[in-house]
């Protein structure tokens, strides 16, 4: 089941159940634009479609999306290319994850970098990508005790999601390393380097 609600006059907010049906419906949405529609913005639970008036009109982007057929997210149809990106594996809460998860340090980093993750959406701050993938091993609380600081480049987990910080900025999610591969640069076209629908690996540097 799925919900429209009309946000203005010129965009809606498509409400799901859970995120895998965001990241299938976003694709199928994403592949099979109609003529007016200007963007795609996916959340946990919400795609918020913005679309010009004088082109189209609210009954024909609803119907559209109640015709969207779901595509599984895959590497090779992501339809975006592939990031790699290089982690010095010395989080300061490392050793935290590895008793928390049971696999200790040598487990969560291979499964970290065995797993492939997907850009589910962007969130928190400019550039912030929420990386999903089918490892659930690595599922881990967020910090009780947030910090107030957290260098630009510190590769995180918290619940069912990685993520790499873009900018210095406070954060609750647990540390694992770090990379010096830039995931927002204001003087790029786009600024993200992770956008949603991309595919991402993590190899050890």
């Amino acid at each position: 089941m799925i919900a429209i609600l009309p946000v203005g006059e010129s965009a809606v907010l498509v409400e799901y159940d859970e995120l895998p049906s965001v990241l299938g419906n976003f694709r199928a949405l994403d592949a099979s634009r109609i003529p007016g529609v200007i963007d795609l913005i996916p959340a946990a639970r919400t795609i918020l479609i913005e679309y010009d008036n004088t082109i189209t009109a609210h009954q024909l982007v609803e119907k559209w999306v109640r015709g969207a057929v779901p595509i599984e997210l895959t590497a090779d149809e992501s339809g975006r290319p592939a990031v790699e990106i290089p982690v010095r594996y010395d989080g300061p809460d490392l050793v935290e994850v590895g008793k928390l998860t049971g696999l200790g340090v040598d487990g969560v980093i291979d499964a970290h970098t065995a797993a492939s993750w997907t850009v589910a959406f962007i969130g928190f701050a400019p550039g912030f990508a929420y990386l999903t993938s089918n490892e659930r091993k690595l599922e881990v609380p967020r910090r009780s005790d947030p910090r107030r600081q957290v260098p630009a480049g510190a590769v995180g987990l918290a619940g069912p999601f990685s993520g790499v910080y873009p900018r210095s900025s406070p954060g609750g999610w647990q540390l694992i390393g770090t990379t010096e591969l830039s995931v927002w640069d204001a003087e790029r076209r786009p600024p993200a380097l992770l956008l949603p629908g991309t595919t991402v690996t993590f190899v050890r540097a």
